[in-house]
């Protein structure tokens, strides 16, 4: 999965650090992250990138007013301002263009697109949350600290996360698949949704359940869990059974346009996509690998 970065650990822990000419300075502008090619490998932007390599030839560090991020292993990554690239204070330096940040499911090295995703999140939540909700007082930051403060009524921003579910529907061998109705999603995926506020992460299975594909389930077990920064979420898959009539199963129309079973023979397994938690949980299936807890 997209988080699956091999030995290198990923640090959220905020350090109140000046940026070195070695580290990553990542920049972001609509859906789409600042990034190179090079023999088919992803490069992102380095300080020294900015300083020395740029179009207007002397930017400085301090025009590019970094903000740290994260470390993946020793490898440390600050954001750029992206007002100042919007006022054109600082040049993107020579040989870097934006494209599109779902083109890091794909790239390599794995641990240098995930801190692309990763890093996108951040940015995201920063551009939305300027001002304070509360007041509409400029929100300042915390020197050595990642949370946002309003220094007029003290209201306190943390970073965003969304939760929602993954469910794969199980009846023997067949496992419920099923399309979205709408967005550029075409592929088979599974039934999911966000928790809504006061559920527990089982009654908001249930719930989605219902709602998309009228089907009652039972014998709920924990597969996995998955950060996905595209859609600011936390991802947490499940497997669980049928309970009752499962050819009773059929697609709301509004969020999905189909729901079948599908045998485990006959499942859509050769993704070029392996960065998802969706698409691992299919093949999970496929291979007969999935939890199956004491009701099976």
């Amino acid at each position: 999965m997209i988080q699956d970065i091999g030995e290198r650990c990923f640090d959220i822990t905020y350090r109140a650090v000046e940026p070195e000419p070695g580290d990553y300075a990542l920049a972001y502008q609509g859906s789409g992250t600042l990034l190179a090619e090079k023999d088919g490998r992803l490069v992102l932007p380095r300080v020294r990138d900015w300083t020395g390599g740029s179009a207007a030839g002397s930017q400085t560090v301090e025009s590019l007013c970094l903000r740290y991020l994260f470390s993946v292993g020793d490898a440390r990554f600050f954001l750029v301002d992206d007002a100042a690239i919007d006022t054109g204070a600082v040049e993107c330096p020579a040989g870097f263009v934006f494209a599109s940040i779902q083109t890091m499911r794909f790239y390599e090295p794995r641990w240098l697109a995930y801190a692309a995703t990763a890093g996108m999140q951040l940015w995201r939540w920063y551009r939305n949350n300027r001002y304070c909700g509360r007041c509409g007082a400029e929100l300042g930051h915390v020197a050595t600290s990642r949370e946002l403060v309003c220094p007029s009524c003290g209201n306190v921003v943390y970073p965003r996360i969304n939760p929602c579910i993954i469910v794969g529907i199980c009846w023997g061998d067949r496992l419920l698949l099923t399309k979205f109705a709408q967005g550029r999603i075409k592929h088979y995926a599974l039934v999911s949704g966000f928790c809504e506020v006061g559920e527990t992460l089982g009654q908001t299975i249930e719930r989605e359940v219902m709602e998309e594909v009228s089907l009652r389930v039972s014998n709920l077990r924990f597969y996995k869990s998955q950060p996905w920064p595209f859609s600011d979420s936390l991802l947490m898959g499940f497997f669980a059974d049928v309970d009752g009539d499962p050819t009773a199963a059929h697609p709301d129309h509004v969020e999905l346009s189909v729901a079948r079973w599908v045998r485990r023979e006959d499942l859509p397994t050769s993704h070029e996509d392996t960065s998802s938690l969706t698409n691992e949980m299919i093949e999970v299936f496929a291979r007969g690998e999935e939890p199956r807890g004491d009701a099976r």
